[in-house]
């Protein structure tokens, strides 16, 4: 494959290259690409799960149907991904995409426009800053960050050099959300003073794994790239990476950040809080895992207002959408729409849909079942579209999930996984995005980056 030759270039440019990223910018210039007939050129980075197809929701299988949109390139550092990626970006987008194995590599290519990030958490902002710096768009998955500092860093990387940074937080981009966060933030619950959101979702037990050679085809110093060196293990690789603090942020960071966004956006919360709590543990299972399986954070702002967050990973009921309370009455966001009880008798009021509101008593259509991951029809998902709207526009303020947005939410998790490790009620300072008084917790807002994977202090 393409990648033995690279080993050289490997070799002979890992410290140029992350120079580049910090100090020589490869911005196009004129990139605008206005016309919506006008190709833009996508590379997918981190292909076995979301990166794919996904159920019709992943990344190269919805820019492979957006018209006008091609796929020009793929990049993981499992080659053996790279046969079934390329012939499902063949077969849903009549193209053979060029197959990369470093990232350093693949931003030097002048002709990739944007590229589309589901790697694991701890590649997430150190891929974005270095696309910025290469003069590329990114979409890229949520959380955007293994830690708080690494958010910030992203958001001036996508000013600095004026890019189109979307987060993978697609919620905002669904219209019953966006008629529900609009009824919230125009009072008509009264005052919210509170909201609270549960990720229900079993997780099974990944047991004990030894230490193994590194397969054929498994590039693993670039599997790990900014976290510490460790010998390879398959527990640490594809999924289970989730359950190890070395790449993790936990199910905080994995599925809540879905939840705190929409609590965020609907109670229009556009600083951070000021205390924060969490409590939680690894419970019922004998295993390697580092997380918690459950963690229960609360979130106090300036103003007094409190958000409540809960993951639970084992066996439980099904997944429920936030819940908002008012001075008025109370409301839960779901996939139809915003239901509403107002007054002590919890008088059902108005479902509030993205086409309009229906009374209580007519329910509108539950929506259609999730599809499997492993479905092949792919749905083009208005997130996707929204993205590449912008490039095209060169507006990122048109961004449904502009990357400040992914950064304030995504801290949310940050934050109560600190609280979470040190044990403690945490003050912060919403402006400096320190903690008061805290040395410790401090050191908890960034890593320590393993050369030459770091993050630069100044992007």
């Amino acid at each position: 494959m393409k990648s033995v030759n690279r080993r050289g270039f490997l070799k002979k440019s890992a410290v140029t290259a992350a120079g580049l990223m910090v100090s020589a910018p490869i911005v196009k210039k004129g990139f605008a690409k206005n016309s919506p007939n006008e190709t833009i050129n996508v590379a997918v980075v981190g292909i076995r799960d979301r990166g794919g197809i996904y159920g019709g929701g992943g990344h190269y299988g919805n820019f492979c149907k957006i018209p006008n949109v091609r796929v020009a390139a793929v990049c993981d550092v499992d080659e053996r991904l790279f046969p079934k990626a390329v012939s499902e970006v063949e077969e849903l987008g009549g193209n053979k995409p060029k197959t990369v194995v470093d990232f350093r590599e693949l931003i030097q290519d002048k002709d990739i426009d944007a590229v589309s990030i589901a790697t694991p958490d701890h590649w997430h902002a150190l891929m974005t800053i270095w696309a910025c710096q290469a003069g590329k768009d990114v979409y890229v998955e949520k959380p955007v960050s293994y830690c708080l500092a690494e958010g910030r860093k992203m958001v001036q990387a996508a000013r600095k050099y004026n890019r189109v940074v979307q987060a993978g937080t697609q919620r905002r981009s669904s219209g019953n959300i966006q008629a529900g966060v609009k009824f919230l933030q125009e009072g008509k619950l009264g005052d919210i003073y509170m909201s609270r959101a549960t990720v229900l979702r079993f997780r099974g037990n990944i047991g004990y794994t030894q230490d193994s050679p590194i397969p054929n085809g498994v590039h693993w110093d670039l599997f790990l790239g900014p976290a510490p060196y460790r010998p390879f293990n398959q527990s640490r690789f594809s999924y289970n990476w989730h359950w190890y603090w070395d790449t993790s942020t936990t199910e905080f960071g994995n599925n809540g950040t879905h939840q705190i966004d929409v609590m965020r956006w609907a109670m229009n919360k556009r600083v951070h809080p000021v205390k924060i709590q969490c409590m939680g543990g690894f419970f019922a299972q004998d295993s390697d895992q580092e997380v918690p399986n459950i963690e229960v954070a609360a979130f106090q702002y300036e103003d007094g207002s409190i958000m409540e967050c809960e993951v639970r990973s084992l066996f439980t009921n099904s997944e429920t959408g936030p819940k908002f309370y008012g001075s008025e009455g109370w409301a839960q966001m779901g996939g139809r729409g915003l239901e509403t009880f107002f007054g002590r008798k919890n008088e059902p009021g108005p479902i509030v849909t993205a086409e309009g509101l229906i009374k209580p008593e007519e329910k509108p259509e539950p929506r259609a079942p999730r599809a499997p991951r492993g479905a092949r029809e792919v749905r083009i998902e208005p997130h996707y579209v929204n993205f590449i709207d912008c490039v095209r526009s060169r507006r990122w303020q048109d961004l449904n999930a502009d990357i400040l947005e992914g950064h304030m939410s995504t801290s949310l998790m940050h934050l109560g996984n600190v609280a979470y490790r040190t044990g403690r009620t945490l003050t912060l300072n919403p402006f400096s995005e320190k903690f008061i008084n805290d040395d410790d917790a401090n050191t908890y807002l960034t890593r320590e980056y393993r050369h030459p994977y770091a993050v630069p202090d100044i992007v």
